[in-house]
């Protein structure tokens, strides 16, 4: 059991916290008889200060860090040794663990009996923290039902496979299901459940020398998942995966692409399969498409919340609310385009104009938006959809991602007839777009003439705001990672620690960083003149436009993400 200091006397703090006065104290004192015991136990009886201040007072008199626990929920999972009914019985929870030691929350750090019973429950070295008593219980009763929940989910209802057929969606029947009840089909349900639950976007399995590795991606990392399988598991797995995909399970040389769809009691969420041969067997990867999380979340989801600058931002939607012209966002696979382009969908969608959008594939569902899925088997490209849809007299169009010149052509064309025209392009940045465009042969007099702004952008991981601490970086740090010291000296900088919250990545969640380019008269003519992307670069520079890097900055000066972060992101110039 820790040995516990008393610091400071309780009348002390009430006084100096201005929760009592000296004449009100007094009259408690003569009630009690300066007992501090009795005087505590009058002040709880007469509920003078609320729960959360009288933890706040008990953590400072005895020199304990304090935690509101606000939003908490025991991870069963981590701490499986501590049982759940002396969670309930003593009133504890355990909340981090830290180089072999417990951190425990309760509510009195003066109940010794307490701290007796957690010391021989425990049976290891643990820390105190001090939480409001409600907050304690609140904690254990939300996070017993998530985790029956996740038991239900696990051992009931199972995820159901959907398939489509041509009069549309076939559910497989539970009787059908039931059937295949193998370790591999338990196995790959597991891989999945875990990875909805840990907010991952793909899922790896890789075949390696004599394992297979399951990895996640999470906010745009891999990370491993689990120990790594017996390799003999690798085929049973890619088998199951190839069979829920309708792919050729016998073929194990060629790529091959696929898609399914489980149905998790409501939720329906849509997979992408990619499978590739390697030197030690078939590498698979899963992308994960919860499309009924973004068309439940649709008031969370627009550019508010996507963590642009203010600068940025504001120019942005002044372009996105033109009546007509062509937004360009731009950047890597996996840079956040689509989001940023829905967001301003949803932002624009007044319910007065007619909005179309093709994609490949249609990742989210939008309500009130007519989506079109390009479908090159069949014939309908990027090119012939949105001929097609300039015939169903729309009056906003987004294009999923101009690919080529014909596309490009009508787009521009679209734009010039009176449309408002999203698409994105891949490019570095919003330089290189323009050089996309003219590599096209798009003649630059329509390529300008139809543009509203080009933004790129990145995404970078946000801290965990329940365990981000303060971290000092000297000068040479700084110059290490490319950074100018000036920028940091003497301001806060934060790195994460690592908690259940974020699954002990020190992340959860990510945010945009974006260099938006305005098309300026300057601009226009330099456009025009076929100047070279970095003369066009340096105008922008010097009319205040900010680049990918100096956004990411600013997030660091934030205390919002990290420099390797932004390294990783940015270029390091």
């Amino acid at each position: 059991m820790p040995t516990l200091i008393r610091h400071t006397p309780l009348a002390d703090i009430l006084i100096r916290r201005g929760l009592l006065t000296a004449d009100q104290l007094a009259v408690y004192h003569a009630e009690t008889r300066g007992s501090e015991r009795q005087l505590r136990t009058a002040l709880v009886r007469e509920q003078v200060l609320s729960e959360t201040v009288w933890a706040e007072v008990l953590a400072e008199q005895y020199g304990l860090p304090f935690d509101a626990l606000d939003g908490y929920r025991v991870d069963f999972e981590r701490f499986v040794t501590i049982p759940v009914e002396a969670m309930r019985e003593f009133g504890f929870v355990p909340v981090d663990e830290r180089d072999g030691v417990l951190m425990v929350a309760v509510a009195d750090p003066h109940d010794f009996r307490l701290l007796d019973h957690v010391d021989r429950v425990l049976g290891r070295a643990f820390h105190v923290v001090v939480a409001p008593k409600r907050s304690i219980v609140d904690a254990l009763q939300a996070s017993e039902r998530n985790a029956q929940m996740v038991a239900r989910v696990r051992d009931e209802f199972r995820p159901m496979l959907v398939r489509e057929n041509e009069q549309g969606e076939e559910v497989l029947s539970a009787d059908k299901i039931q059937k295949d009840q193998s370790p591999v089909v338990q196995l790959v349900d597991t891989i999945i459940l875990n990875a909805l639950q840990k907010r991952a976007s793909d899922i790896h399995l890789e075949p390696a020398d004599g394992v297979t590795e399951v990895k996640y991606r999470i906010d745009g990392v891999l990370y491993l998942a689990m120990e790594p399988l017996d390799l003999k598991f690798h085929n049973p797995l890619v088998s199951r995966i190839k069979v829920m995909s309708e792919l050729d399970i016998a073929e194990r040389r060629v790529p091959q692409d696929g898609r399914f769809k489980l149905r998790l009691e409501r939720r329906t969420i849509d997979f992408r399969v990619s499978v590739m041969p390697s030197v030690f067997g078939e590498s698979v990867v899963i992308r994960i498409l919860a499309k009924d999380e973004m068309t439940a979340g649709q008031r969370g989801i627009h550019l508010d919340g996507l963590g642009l600058r203010a600068d940025d931002l504001k120019r942005f939607r002044r372009a996105i609310t033109a009546s007509y012209g062509m937004v360009l966002v731009t950047g890597p696979t996996g840079s956040g385009k689509t989001t940023t382009l829905y967001a301003a969908l949803n932002e624009v969608n007044t319910k007065e104009d007619k909005i179309l959008t093709i994609e490949d594939p249609v990742e989210y569902q939008l309500k009130g938006i007519v989506q079109i899925p390009v479908n090159e088997k069949k014939g309908l490209t990027f090119a012939r959809g949105l001929r097609s849809i300039l015939r169903h007299d729309p009056d906003k169009i987004m294009v999923g991602e101009i690919r080529d010149a014909e596309t490009a052509q009508i787009a521009i064309q679209s734009a010039l007839t009176g449309h408002l025209v999203f698409s994105t392009v891949h490019a570095n940045n919003a330089f290189d777009v323009i050089g996309r465009f003219v590599n096209m042969g798009i003649e630059p007099y329509n390529f300008v003439a139809s543009l509203n702004c080009i933004m790129a952008q990145r995404l970078v991981r946000r801290l965990c705001e329940r365990c981000k601490v303060l971290v000092s970086v000297s000068a040479a740090h700084c110059e290490q990672l490319g950074f100018d010291p000036h920028l940091f000296a003497d301001r806060p900088v934060y790195e994460g620690k690592g908690c259940v919250e974020c699954h002990g990545l020190g992340f959860r969640g990510r945010h945009a960083i974006t260099e938006f380019l305005p098309v300026t008269d300057t601009i226009k003519d330099m456009i025009l003149e076929r100047r070279t992307p970095s003369e066009i670069r340096k105008t922008a520079t010097l009319e205040g436009m900010s680049t990918l890097r100096q956004a990411g900055i600013e997030k660091v000066l934030a205390g919002d993400t990290t420099m390797k972060e932004v390294n990783r992101m940015t270029f390091v110039g």
